[in-house]
């Protein structure tokens, strides 16, 4: 059974932890709409998953079977911890190139487009980074790492990076100079001047140290968390297209094949125009949609009604023909759009919800 089965309800306890001490701290912490549309969008990316990850891993498979130069052993456990460092280390590098090549940020931007750093933003995952990410651990298949190794350190060093999201952790010693921890990944998620493109790595912050991209947290400034352009949606759709958006546009005003080149695989900045010399936190002010209350809870009500909706389409994925999966894959995206919308007081909100309610009804009927 797929993992994230169980990992969920503790991802949600957990949320739900976290904001309660934030709460009593009096901390502004969380934003209700802007965690319904992290948690949007890491489920979006969970669906487009479940589709996209059967070719790549197969892929994997392929070339481990084919083209391996050696074997690892999957019953000694010092092999199970170089697989996990090297997947750190090759996922350090997926990471950096997520900032650094503009097709590949335009997946990874989704994940820092909140204005708040909390557990639910850790869940706020792309849906077409799975399209080019898996080509950063084809190393690992030829140099003979099982493909059922491969799944497992990958969803270890995955889950590892889920509690580095809080602010109510400080910083923690020693621990901050080799590991991952809420303090070097707030750094990594802010938007100040000395946070750019710091701090990559997965469960290990040794890789940044080594390669040049380390910068610790700041006791004498704050982070601010964002883009620099900011998203201002709680739209999942919009969150995985904006940049591409951008890309086309720029294409289309390009004038020869190396200035399209260098718009898909250059820096981000030539999309986004240059990162300004000076960022101010004074002058910050954070997107805040004005949801009537009644609509905040409303959406939150219809979100918890979706979560065991789509633990069940996790659970019989496996057993569904390919119409049945692609339909209760569109019926989540359609669900997630209206609630989305909703928040947003979009005037197509409501119409999209009527037209998810009478879609689920009709399914259900049919199905009878």
């Amino acid at each position: 059974m797929n993992p994230i089965v169980f990992a969920i309800p503790v991802f949600l306890l957990t949320i739900l932890a976290e904001w309660g001490i934030a709460k009593r701290q009096g901390r502004d912490v969380y934003s209700l709409p802007d965690a319904i549309g992290s948690l949007s969008m890491g489920l979006l990316s969970q669906v487009v998953g479940l589709f996209a990850k059967v070719a790549s891993l197969a892929v994997y498979v392929a070339l481990y079977d084919h083209a391996s130069i050696t074997y690892w052993p999957m019953d000694n456990v010092f092999v199970w911890i170089v697989a996990l460092l090297l997947y750190d280390f090759l996922y350090y590098w997926n990471h950096r190139m997520g900032h650094e090549v503009s097709l590949l940020w335009g997946a990874h931007s989704i994940h820092h487009s909140s204005e708040y750093y909390n557990l639910s933003t850790a869940l706020r995952q792309s849906s077409t980074g799975v399209l080019l990410s898996w080509l950063f651990y084809i190393p690992m298949a030829i140099l003979g790492v099982p493909p059922e190794m491969l799944v497992v350190v990958g969803l270890v060093d995955l889950l590892y990076q889920y509690w580095v999201h809080t602010e109510l952790i400080g910083r923690l010693g020693w621990l901050d100079r080799i590991f991952v921890t809420p303090s070097n990944h707030r750094v990594h998620h802010g938007q100040n001047d000395y946070c750019i493109d710091k701090n990559y790595g997965g469960i290990l912050v040794i890789w940044d140290r080594l390669f040049g991209t380390f910068a610790p947290e700041r006791f004498d400034e704050k982070v601010i968390y964002g883009l620099r352009k900011p998203l201002q949606s709680l739209n999942p759709l919009w969150a995985n297209t904006l940049h591409y958006f951008d890309i086309w546009q720029h294409l289309r005003q390009a004038t020869n094949w190396r200035a399209k080149l260098k718009t898909m695989w250059g820096s981000p900045r030539l999309i986004s125009g240059k990162t300004p010399a000076h960022f101010n936190p004074t002058h910050f002010v954070r997107y805040t949609p004005q949801t009537p209350q009644r609509m905040v809870i409303y959406a939150s009500a219809q979100y918890a009604l979706l979560v065991p909706a789509f633990l069940y389409f996790l659970v019989l994925f496996d057993r569904m023909n390919t119409h049945q999966a692609a339909f209760y894959g569109l019926w989540l995206g359609l669900s997630l759009q209206a609630i989305t919308g909703l928040l947003q007081q979009k005037k197509w909100a409501p119409w999209l919800e009527v037209l998810r309610w009478a879609a689920g009804l009709a399914a259900m009927v049919l199905a009878l």
